[in-house]
């Protein structure tokens, strides 16, 4: 056409021209514009203002704003429609500061604007949410008398609503003197855009109601309202309305619909939709993967994408960025490397969007250094980019490599948002990183994030992980908005910090404030009743989460479970356990925890085999609980099936369940196992450390116990109280007076670990075994911390040993003060009596026990064989072989009375001689002995396991036994593991 018309006329009249400009401005044909351009300067009529204005248009909407300007600027004068033409093409390209500036400079020449161009700086100064320009350009408008007209009513009610100011905007809607569906749009979008689902969806009713017609923007706007409510019903009802006026044809609102429903959670009627669509472009494919991902359905999301490529659909940008999030919530590695590949074959991976998506993946996938080198690699990174990155440090456990990129991001004069803080008080608070933590509370305040109740709510969470618990609940009450995440932080402070009553103080606070509590805040409160054992407050939480709908939440349940055995309600946790509708491996693991803390370690392996019988797949959390119960019982062949199971999962490389591990093996006498395992752990920690100290100690092993803990030093492991209390057990236990003392001193002075309770009772046992009496009493006396029962207890105990009776008896009334109804140490005073003769003595502690009310507690052992355990108490014939148990007892006592054994009487309370030779015998480890010869094969080892400490008459017989039968014996009671070979005991009888 161009060239028919050059042919036709040497110059084309002007109107041509402009047909020609308008024709390439509508299909954006810039390479014939700037041909149609040239023929214009040659035909000297680029000096003319219209064809000069038409110019700028074109090359305008052919995406040419350089060019575009470079005509206004050589243009010999400006009207009204020039300023209009330039300052629309660089707000079309997104440059909307520039659009405003050249309205700035337009003003400055003292043309006036038409409503055409305030139509479009207003539309600019909303892109900016630039409140205060829309301000001056209203005032502009009010004076120039504007105001009544439609369309710039409309953009002026959308410039109030995209800048926030819904209030604005609504009084402006309310005073048009005229409102077209535009109108209503305008103001129904901008409560959708500000949060204010149900806000546009009532004014839709009013809509309505002044007989106002919706159109498909209408329906597209309040569908969006309706997701982000999650207001499924009447998105229902929009639904039917759109059906109705025939609407759903359009792909558009198709879109949209999808979107909704799956926004509200019903992915299946989204689906039903989508495959119902008579038209479906990649918008349509996004909308569905981002329903089921955003509904916890990735493997959905990546499946759907595949049908995608199957029929022929290319994705764009967005595709890639849900579908990598999806990766990332599933920890899709493998997946999320192939759609890496796809990304670099479309050319995808320089968009900053996708690569910070990219950075997120590979870091939520635990591979932080692919994920760094994404991120180094980035040709360009904004403060999402470096959010992303800081986010995969801070959630995989690096706190400090977090803080470390925001130093860099400081100096590279990138400023970070709500979020990167957030993030970066979450890294102090893993790392009790108060000071940095402190740093950033100023950098907040300066930036004036301060007011921000998510960021408030995650510096108190980090002051009361810091231990601050004063300074995080001075900020919670200072804050201007405090939603319940903000009171489940302060509460967590408080629980985390041990302060569990100021916990439930300030839940009472916050149902007077009429905050409703959610699920977390009472899982919370129940872990804080768990802790301080309060079952009343725990019932009364219980209530309350019946009452609020909680008890089918699977964690809620899990944790009630949790709080009833924690109380000590093992009956009651396990009723709430079985009437579970949903169980999971922490509702399991709740349970096995509750039996295995209460002592009932047999309930709790028996609970595993139910638990296996499910089909429910044990965690290490599980694991490490069941080890425990199997050293609680010595239950050895159960812990090393256990240690299969671990082997076969792949946690032997955990180093909590590598040194239970240890732990087990040692508590259950098998000392060169427990060795093995721990000099073959992969990382050990000082838990580790301390198992095996511990596990040499409790097997009479101090030497080795000893030069165990020269090597931790060597190795530059630091020894923490823990390790000194199994050191100075190590030292008790073998009579190593000495270097017991010379590791206390060195641990108060030279090491900095302020003595315990636990350290105390320590060194009195240390004194007491040895002899020492007078001198641990002393140690008592002088001690800088009031002595508990566990101190006068372990004075007591020694005093039974050496057969002091008057020092026993001061220790006794200690004990009795602080525990009336403890039967322990009546029973250790008449033992101290009976050994020393005095019947009188005897007789008044006995009617002291009686008139107090206080019951021995019974002597209990148990016995693996055949995987099974079997319990003895002392007296006990309910075993179903009783007969035959009693019998080979029978038959033992004589051989040991043939072998010189005469019964030590003192350890029996009775008055009549046969009758305590007769208890005796029916002591829990002798039936138990009893019981393992005559069910294992003659060699075999016998392992015991004693709730008590075992009596010294026990101990002789265990000793003669050994010997008679030729059997190793190991007992493992109260206080440590006993192992009987040919007559002699491990402890050398210094126990």
């Amino acid at each position: 056409m161009l060239e028919l018309m050059v042919q036709q006329t040497n110059k084309p009249p002007i109107h041509a021209y402009v047909c020609l400009l308008k024709g390439c401005s509508r299909r954006k044909a810039l390479a014939e514009g700037k041909q149609v351009h040239a023929l214009i300067v040659q035909s000297v009529l680029d000096s003319n203002i219209f064809l000069a204005n038409t110019l700028v248009h074109m090359y305008s909407k052919c995406g040419s704003v350089l060019h575009a300007h470079k005509v206004f600027k050589n243009m010999p004068q400006h009207n009204v429609y020039s300023w209009t033409a330039i300052i629309s093409a660089y707000a079309d390209s997104g440059e909307v500061e520039e659009a405003i500036n050249l309205f700035q400079q337009m003003q400055d020449t003292g043309l006036a604007p038409d409503k055409v161009l305030f139509v479009v700086v207003l539309k600019a100064c909303a892109s900016l949410a630039s409140l205060e320009q829309g301000r001056k350009l209203h005032s502009d408008i009010i004076k120039r008398g504007f105001q009544s007209d439609v369309v710039v009513g409309c953009t002026l009610v959308n410039m109030y609503a995209k800048c926030g100011c819904t209030e604005d905007a609504r009084e402006l809607f309310d005073n048009l003197s005229e409102r077209d569906v535009v109108s209503w749009n305008a103001m129904i979008g901008g409560y959708a855009q500000n949060g204010l689902g149900k806000e546009a969806l009532a004014l839709y009713e009013q809509m309505k109601q002044e007989g106002m017609q919706p159109n498909n923007v209408t329906f597209v706007l309040l569908l969006k309202a309706c997701a982000c409510l999650a207001a499924l019903e009447q998105g229902k009802q929009l639904h039917s309305e759109i059906m109705k006026r025939g609407f759903l044809s359009g792909v558009v609102v198709g879109n949209i619909l999808v979107d909704m429903y799956a926004k509200c959670g019903c992915t299946e009627d989204a689906r039903e939709l989508f495959d119902n669509m008579s038209e479906r472009d990649v918008i349509s494919w996004n909308a569905m993967i981002a329903g089921y991902a955003q509904n916890g359905l990735g493997k959905e999301a990546l499946a759907l994408y595949e049908q995608m490529k199957q029929e022929g659909v290319q994705p764009d940008d967005v595709t890639f960025v849900l579908l990598l999030k999806a990766c990332a919530s599933l920890g899709a590695l493998e997946q999320g490397k192939r759609l890496h590949s796809e990304i670099i074959k479309r050319g995808f991976q320089s968009d900053v969007v996708v690569g910070s998506t990219l950075v997120n993946m590979y870091a939520k996938c635990g591979c932080t250094e692919d994920a760094r080198e994404l991120f180094d690699n980035m040709s360009e990174r904004d403060v999402v980019s470096w959010t992303a990155m800081i986010a995969g440090y801070a959630q995989n456990g690096l706190g400090k490599e977090a803080l470390a990129l925001y130093e860099q991001m400081k100096q590279e004069g990138m400023q970070p948002n709500s979020l990167t803080l957030v993030l970066l008080l979450k890294a102090c608070a893993s790392l009790a990183a108060l000071e940095q933590g402190k740093q950033l509370h100023s950098e907040i305040i300066k930036r004036g994030f301060q007011s921000d109740v998510v960021v408030g709510s995650t510096l108190v969470n980090m002051y009361a992980k810091c231990g601050c618990t004063e300074d995080a609940r001075e900020l919670f009450d200072n804050m201007s908005e405090r939603d319940v995440i903000s009171w489940n932080a302060m509460i967590a402070g408080y629980a985390q910090n041990g302060l569990g009553k100021e916990a439930l103080a300030l839940y009472e606070q916050m149902k007077q404030e009429g905050v409703q509590p959610d699920n977390v805040t009472l899982v919370l409160l129940l872990k804080v009743c768990a802790s301080i054992a309060a079952l009343e407050q725990g019932k009364q939480l219980h209530y309350e989460i019946i009452k609020r709908g909680f008890q089918s939440d699977v964690v809620v349940g899990s944790t009630l479970v949790n709080m009833y055995a924690k109380c000590g309600c093992t009956e009651d946790a396990r009723e709430l356990f079985d009437n579970m509708s949903e169980r999971d491996v922490v509702s399991w693991t709740a349970m096995i925890a509750g039996h295995a803390q209460n002592g009932l370690g047999k309930e709790a392996l028996a609970l595993y085999e139910q638990m296996k019988q499910e089909g429910v797949q044990p965690d290490n959390v599980t694991l490490v609980l069941l080890l425990n119960a199997c050293a609680s019982l010595a239950a050895l062949e159960q812990g090393k099936q256990l240690h299969s199971v671990i082997m076969k999962r792949d946690f032997q490389s955990d180093v909590v369940v590598g040194s239970t591990l240890v732990d087990m093996y040692a508590k259950c006498g098998c000392t060169e196992g427990a060795r093995e395992l721990f000099d073959n752990m992969s990382e050990r920690d000082v838990v580790s450390w301390n198992a095996m100290i511990a596990g040499y100690a409790q097997n009479g092993l101090g030497k080795e116990a000893l030069a165990l803990f020269e090597q931790m030093q060597r190795e530059g492991t630091k020894p923490n109280e823990v390790t000194y209390i199994s050191v100075l057990s190590a030292c008790a236990h073998s009579g190593l007076v000495d270097q017991g003392r010379y590791f206390f001193d060195s641990m108060c002075k030279n090491q900095g670990v302020t003595p315990t309770k636990e350290h105390y009772a320590c060194m009195v046992d240390l004194l007491g075994r040895a002899g020492c009496l007078a001198d641990a009493e002393l140690f008592i006396n002088k001690m800088p911390i009031q002595p508990d029962i566990v101190v006068w207890m372990t004075l007591l105990g020694a005093a039974r040993n050496h057969g002091h009776a008057e020092i026993g008896r001061r220790a006794f009334d200690r004990v009795v003060q602080l525990d009336p109804k403890n039967a322990a140490p009546y029973v250790l005073l008449s033992n101290i009596y009976a050994a020393a003769g005095k019947k009188d003595e005897l007789a008044k502690i006995r009617n002291q026990m009686k008139e107090a009310g206080v019951k021995k507690m019974p002597g209990c052992s148990w016995i693996e064989v055949d995987n099974q355990l079997h319990a003895f108490v002392v007296g006990d014939a309910t075993h179903p072989q009783s007969k035959e148990i009693h019998a080979e007892l029978d038959r033992l006592v004589g051989l040991m009375k043939m072998a010189g054994y005469k019964p030590n009487l003192s350890f029996v309370l009775d008055d009549v001689e046969d009758e305590k030779e007769n208890a005796l015998c029916g002591h829990s480890e002798k039936q138990a002995i009893a019981f393992g010869l005559i069910n294992t094969p003659f060699g075999t080892p016998i392992r015991i396991k004693k709730n008590l400490r075992v009596c010294g008459d026990c101990h002789n017989a265990t000793k003669i036994i050994s010997k008679i039968v030729g059997r190793d014996i190991s007992v493992m009671d109260a206080n440590r593991n006993h192992h009987f070979k040919d007559g002699f005991c491990s402890c050398g009888d210094y126990w």
